[in-house]
């Protein structure tokens, strides 16, 4: 877009589905993209395909802490500014699996890598014009909740629970974030709705054609789906928080983006964080 200056655009989870999209997308206006992905041949491929020297590919394991900061020390000594960081890594764990830190995958990968990109890379987002932080998940759903007692699902551990509980707390991370006074960053909960994205990173053969199946009848276009994080990048919302659920906005009063629940899981990841020498 000739009357738009390029942006540096970071991805998270962008070597396929919406995440690649985005990259491709942003890619066609000139911006500068860095993907972060843990498929070393997905990544090549995206570059393959998008064959512009704008385009970074940063092949990381996100469920890992040091993977994390180590991508964060990454961009900060490339980059002055990032204007906008946009959030989709996340990947369905059959059965329960903890990360070299000692941590639920789901829990790690989902939410708490969202968590450190975002808090990390804050300086060089307030350091942009007009910044944004864009988390793909599942706003709007009320379903899952945040086990308290229990975060790392020791215990009845299920990957249906896994992940509305990681969904639920990237609710209340965005609204954490957006509290910030300090920060001029906006943040985006986006809920894309059923869309024809991830089914093949999917472990089981089954439901991934189970999912392909269903995507042909049901399932939203990626490119439909991604349009509005597109623009977001170049016209943030107006608010600190936004959320929007399929195309609607959501009510900021619901009752999974409450702001003491949101100020106690923050407590609980920082001090997971400190115990583990971050």
């Amino acid at each position: 877009m000739p009357d738009q200056p390029s942006k540096t655009v970071i991805i998270s989870g962008g070597t396929s589905g919406m995440g690649r999209a985005v990259a491709l997308e942003r890619l066609a206006r000139g911006d500068h993209v860095t993907v972060i992905g843990s498929n070393e041949a997905r990544g090549r491929a995206l570059i393959d395909r998008a064959a512009d020297p704008n385009l970074r590919f940063l092949r990381a394991d996100l469920s890992s802490i040091a993977e994390v900061e180590r991508v964060v020390t990454d961009i900060s000594e490339r980059h002055q500014a990032v204007d906008a960081l946009a959030l989709f890594a996340n990947r369905v764990s059959p059965q329960r699996q903890e990360t070299p830190d000692g941590l639920e995958f789901t829990f790690a990968l989902y939410y708490l890598s969202r968590y450190l990109l975002g808090h990390r890379l804050r300086p060089l987002l307030d350091a942009a014009p007009d910044p944004v932080i864009i988390n793909v998940a599942g706003v709007g759903t009320t379903s899952g909740q945040i086990f308290w007692d229990d975060p790392q699902m020791t215990r009845r551990y299920g990957q249906v629970r896994a992940q509305l509980q990681a969904g639920r707390a990237n609710d209340l991370l965005g609204v954490a974030f957006a509290g910030q006074a300090e920060s001029k960053v906006r943040y985006v909960l986006y809920h894309p709705g059923f869309t024809r994205s991830g089914a093949d990173a999917h472990p089981s053969p089954l439901v991934r054609n189970t999912i392909k199946l269903l995507a042909r009848f049901f399932a939203r276009p990626v490119a439909d789906a991604v349009r509005p994080i597109v623009e977001w990048i170049d016209r943030p919302p107006g608010g600190a928080l936004s959320a929007t659920d399929r195309g609607k906005p959501v009510d900021l009063s619901l009752k999974t983006l409450n702001p003491d629940d949101a100020a106690r899981l923050a407590a609980y990841t920082q001090d997971l964080l400190r115990s583990r020498g971050y």
